[in-house]
């Protein structure tokens, strides 16, 4: 398993890392988890409350703390939804292209969590085909 020092260091424009943390490999310092998940369902990246019922497991699952309600834009069609949450943590945030089938997701933790199952997750709650995770430590010069 590479640390997310290794997996932020080969993240590189065109790359295509796709890997999973441990709790052993997760930085002390925070971690910005950059999530790109393709051949999404159009019809649930349009959906408000699909999108809310993923920002709910992400939360409940990996024990974070919104401080307040997620902000959603809706877009014209065939345009998507844009979601933040701020979480006492730092934050949760998501952009769809339906008219694409892809999603970005980012997570900021500024204390140490395990990775998320972001690839089967995604897969239930968008219908992804395919997820590219890379993990970026944060607060540690290089």
């Amino acid at each position: 398993m590479r640390s997310p020092r290794e997996l932020g260091r080969r993240a590189r424009p065109g790359s295509r890392p796709t890997a999973h943390l441990d709790s052993a490999a997760v930085p002390e310092n925070g971690c910005l988890w950059v999530v790109d998940a393709f051949g999404c369902d159009p019809a649930r990246l349009r959906s408000s409350a699909d999108l809310e019922a993923l920002f709910r497991a992400v939360v409940e699952e990996l024990g974070l703390h919104p401080v307040r309600e997620t902000v959603w834009q809706q877009f014209p069609a065939p345009g998507g939804l844009t979601g933040f949450l701020v979480l006492s943590e730092s934050h949760l945030s998501i952009h769809t292209f339906p008219e694409r089938g892809y999603a970005a997701l980012d997570l900021y933790c500024c204390r140490p969590r395990p990775s998320w199952d972001w690839e089967r997750r995604l897969a239930e709650f968008l219908g992804a085909s395919r997820v590219e995770l890379r993990a970026l430590e944060r607060g540690v010069p290089r």
